[in-house]
């Protein structure tokens, strides 16, 4: 089999090497790519690919149907809405994910946006640099505070561990924990002085978080969003910002992979935390995205696919 990764997966070249070898011995080959969005270089790197590895690099139809050898597509990532999923299908060609890698690390990100949006931390900062003092910026702490957590799966569930939340969930399993109450979309967001977003993305929750959803959130409550750019409307989002009506927010994605245009509106925005989608990205769980996604290729040509979207 002819395996190409068509972009970093966040690791070291010694430690890329040794997966490689791994698979060398068995009789395959293993090439590697840094990461280009253009599709004509990306169908001239994959052609003749039985495997393709990527991460969050969109990957479209284009590609995936010139690609005519290719059996197997192994994503580096939890979401998989940059891979056409469709022309995958009409190809015939499986598809696994990451799920589960960076579970700590966003969950982490998450608490540290909330916990620094509460304290101030980038005005208190900056008052410190400044030869100034705390005057006007005593913050809050999270201990009594209401969580809403939208996205009641393994990452959210494991900040509402951390923050012991309320969550909301469309569709309830009976696994989940106990310490989770879960109520209406129209209940979290009145009751709820932190509104977490945890996620997939699909055409129920693209633009979730809007004009209307944010008018029924508390006045002066806060936004993280470490799920998927497009469930939130960003100009909306901003404009309660700048208003006064939302006390802040914590972003790191937007509706598209940075960078950003430089005048996008959340750049903008007052207290707003914005990160270039970094939250699923700690040395730890990049090594552990590169166990899953070389176990799903070994696991895929013994016939027991693992992680299996398609």
């Amino acid at each position: 089999m002819k395996i190409v990764l068509l972009e970093s997966l966040g690791i070291s070249q010694e430690i890329l090497d040794q997966y490689a070898q791994k698979l060398k011995a068995k009789g395959h080959t293993f090439e590697n790519y840094p990461k280009d969005t253009d599709p004509k270089v990306q169908i001239e790197r994959a052609k003749d690919a039985d495997i393709l590895m990527i991460a969050n690099m969109p990957l479209s139809g284009e590609v995936i149907r010139a690609c005519k050898n290719l059996k197997f597509i192994d994503v580096a990532f939890t979401g998989v809405d940059h891979v056409d999923l469709a022309a995958a299908k009409e190809m015939g060609v499986k598809v696994s994910n990451a799920a589960g890698y960076s579970t700590q690390a966003v969950v982490e990100i998450a608490l540290c946006m909330m916990l620094s949006l509460l304290r101030n931390i980038p005005q208190v900062e900056e008052r410190c640099r400044e030869g100034k003092t705390k005057d006007g910026l005593v913050g809050c702490e999270l201990r009594g505070k209401t969580v809403g957590i939208v996205g009641a799966g393994a990452i959210g569930c494991r900040t509402a561990e951390l923050c012991h939340a309320f969550g909301y969930k469309r569709h309830v399993k009976g696994d989940e924990p106990s310490f989770i109450e879960f109520v209406s979309l129209d209940e979290l967001l009145s009751r709820s002085d932190i509104v977490s977003l945890h996620c997939p993305i699909n055409e129920d929750s693209k633009n979730l978080i809007n004009a209307q959803t944010i008018s029924k959130m508390k006045k002066g409550a806060y936004l993280i969003n470490t799920a998927r750019g497009p469930v939130v409307d960003s100009q909306a989002l901003a404009d309660a910002l700048n208003s006064g009506y939302l006390s802040g927010a914590g972003i790191d994605v937007f509706e598209k992979e940075p960078p950003l245009d430089t005048d996008h509106p959340l750049l903008h925005s007052k207290n707003t935390i914005v990160t270039p989608h970094v939250a699923f990205a700690s040395a730890e769980s990049m090594i552990a995205r590169a166990d899953i996604v070389f176990d799903n290729i070994e696991a895929f040509l013994s016939g027991n696919q693992k992680n299996i979207i398609l």
